[in-house]
């Protein structure tokens, strides 16, 4: 979907300032709520795909207002709600006002943190021949999904190469959409700088992105 979230190429929120030695957390509660959302990840009710679109449904104001940690837990406010797994009531009191109901992997427990730890693989069989090869010139699909998408906007439309294979993987717009996993070949494309901002781009920029196949068409 097109929002504040993608903000990839966009001028004026000026550069990335690095926090010298910069803690995990700066305060207990962003610890708190990273694990909150790890442990309803475990828990089998979103997944990573439903947990990003989440974010970027915050409204303009409040995902430029917040914090890294304040995003995520307005995310998981948003979603557990929508999951019918607390109420706004309870939200705003800070308590349980029916029983808890069952998560669809069970209970979450100390013994099963090193397991949730593991990154899980997203990777699938194929389902059909990859279309593009390694050094091909492939355009971004200039679409405007009302949805979840992982192509940044600021490459829609855009001319590349394809510089490297990933295989199929599950592909995030369809399992947001509740359509299931529906494998899609992921490529990494390579831009030229002068692409996608023009004369004004640095000399000698290029910009690669991780694609879907449906992100792309082929340019020769």
């Amino acid at each position: 979907m097109d929002g504040i979230h993608d903000l990839g190429g966009m001028d004026g929120f000026g550069s990335v300032a690095a926090e010298a030695d910069e803690p995990r957390f700066h305060q207990r509660w962003e610890g708190r709520a990273f694990a909150a959302s790890m442990a309803m990840g475990a828990g089998g009710v979103w997944n990573i795909d439903v947990g990003r679109y989440g974010i970027e449904r915050l409204a303009p104001v409040v995902y430029l207002s917040s914090s890294y940690y304040e995003r995520w837990l307005r995310r998981l406010e948003l979603l557990l709600v929508e999951y019918g797994l607390v109420d706004q009531d309870e939200l705003a009191n800070g308590q349980s006002a029916t029983t808890g109901r069952e998560l669809p992997r069970g209970t979450f427990t100390v013994a099963r943190v090193p397991a949730v730890r593991q990154r899980g693989s997203f990777t699938r069989e194929p389902q059909a021949p990859r279309r593009f090869e390694v050094g091909q010139r492939v355009r971004t699909r200039n679409d405007h999904p009302l949805s979840h998408t992982r192509l940044p906007r600021y490459v829609r439309g855009r001319v590349g190469v394809v510089e490297r294979l990933h295989g199929a993987h599950v592909f995030p717009d369809s399992v947001v959409t509740g359509t299931g996993e529906d494998p899609q070949w992921l490529y990494t494309v390579r831009f030229d700088g002068t692409e996608l901002w023009g004369e004004d781009a640095e000399p000698g920029t290029t910009v690669s992105v991780d694609a879907f196949e449906p992100y792309l068409e082929d340019a020769r």
